[in-house]
């Protein structure tokens, strides 16, 4: 990794955010932004950095992770090493990342939808939501995350996965903030 880089990631490590073109000033000591828009723009085109749509930057990752193959998780096979492709989780699992957020499982209402306590869900905001999906929603003021279900009357209700909870209608409000499109866990 080049300085200019290796500082940028640094600034990220501590700020949890990307700088701005007056904090990359400083960082690199320039004396102008066009110098600053300069060097960004070499830093883009080598993957090391990247722009949102809407202009702002975020970290890049022109390495990621090697895919290797494919493992039978039927019958055993035998296992062949392949190079297959290079590809980043970041971008895999948050193609949308504007509109995306990570949000850690506490409780075991959707077990058997493979979600258990302490896992971490990637959700997306959307303009639409279809009942099947599973979805982070407020109902009376409180926010769970269920399956999103429409009854005969086209009313919408979350069920759960997990026998024990019942089935939860709104009385006052009811509201669709995102739904689930990864579960991330570590073993």
């Amino acid at each position: 990794m080049d300085e200019y880089a290796k500082k940028i990631h640094q600034f990220y490590e501590r700020h949890r955010r990307m700088p701005s073109f007056g904090e990359l000033m400083r960082l690199w000591s320039y004396r102008t932004k066009s110098a600053v828009d300069y060097r960004v723009n070499k830093l883009i085109r080598e993957g090391r950095i990247a722009k949102d749509k809407t202009g702002r930057l975020v970290p890049g990752n022109p390495e990621g992770t090697r895919v290797l193959g494919l493992i039978e998780a039927g019958f055993p096979s035998p296992a062949e090493e392949e190079l297959l492709d290079v590809m980043s989780f970041d971008e895999y699992l948050t193609p949308n990342k504007e509109s995306s957020y990570i949000l850690k499982v506490k409780g075991d209402s959707m077990i058997e939808a493979g979600i258990h306590s302490g896992d971490m869900v990637i959700v997306e905001r959307r303009a639409a939501y279809k009942p099947g999906q599973i979805v982070i929603a407020s109902v009376d003021n409180e926010y769970t995350m269920k399956y999103l279900r429409k009854d005969k009357k086209g009313a919408h209700y979350l069920e759960a996965a997990n026998k024990k909870y019942k089935s939860i209608y709104p009385r006052e409000s009811f509201r669709v903030e995102a739904v689930v499109i990864a579960v991330v866990r570590k073993y």
